[in-house]
């Protein structure tokens, strides 16, 4: 009897919080997972909980380096000859600064890393995705509810976050000619360190300052390992998963 094929799925971000929920979820879930982000050390102890070393790869890489990221998926090809799932997960914040004194090279850097990673990413897995045998792959993008709604003096991650809801919609389409499902999973306080300010409170659009509910990120990571095992002729094209009692929906 034939062996299976190896499924294979590259996250970004992999070293921390929803990157490395996804990551373990995903290896649960059958994947051969390439664990890419900043920190070897980091990746590395993603790799160790996910148990046999054998079913993922660590590659260092980073979002805002075009080269680094070319570097990325040319692994991915000479390691694995395929690529079956890309989860565009790596992203990052601004300072929470008056609108108008937000500098220029933060706001870069947060549209270089949000929204230009994810777009090459995707370029590269497109080439991949529509050569290969079987044909077609599946794509999620981490949007965010700042992709519905913003916080305070979050400008830069809102914007990028509403343009990946862009980018989710257009690659979705060019993709249909190809087999490439392209979706979208909207987060709200996943427990990982980019929320532990939550505990002790964060700013609300009346000027008050309280503490938020979170998730377990684990809910998150189910949730992207979902999307990534249903056929390729059915996708989510949106999915939130939030902590139920988070001020997201009537926020304002």
């Amino acid at each position: 009897m034939a062996e299976a094929r190896k499924r294979i799925a590259v996250v970004t971000g992999a070293g921390t919080g929803v990157g490395r929920a996804a990551s373990l979820a995903l290896i649960n879930a059958g994947f051969t997972v390439v664990l890419a982000g900043r920190r070897l050390d980091m990746l590395q102890e993603t790799q160790k909980l996910g148990g046999d070393a054998s079913k993922s790869l660590c590659v260092p890489a980073d979002m805002t380096d075009p080269a680094s990221i070319a570097a990325l998926f040319a692994k991915v090809t000479d390691s694995y000859g395929r690529l079956d799932v890309l989860f565009n997960n790596a992203g990052m914040g601004a300072p929470p600064v008056n609108f108008e004194d937000l500098p220029l090279a933060q706001w870069q850097a947060v549209v270089n890393t949000n929204l230009t990673g994810p777009f090459l990413c995707t370029q590269h897995a497109f080439r991949i995705m529509k050569d290969q045998t079987p044909r077609g792959g599946r794509i999620i993008n981490n949007g965010s509810i700042s992709a519905h709604a913003p916080r305070p003096f979050s400008a830069a991650y809102t914007a990028t976050k509403h343009a990946i809801t862009g980018l989710t919609k257009a690659s979705n389409l060019d993709g249909r000619m190809y087999d490439i499902a392209v979706g979208q999973v909207d987060i709200g306080n996943a427990a990982t360190p980019m929320t532990d300010r939550m505990v002790d409170g964060v700013l609300q659009p009346d000027g008050r300052k309280m503490p938020e509910p979170r998730m377990d990120a684990k809910a998150v990571g189910d949730a992207i390992a979902y999307m990534a095992n249903l056929p390729l002729d059915a996708n989510v094209l949106f999915m939130t998963v939030m902590a139920s009692k988070m001020p997201f929906v009537g926020r304002g």
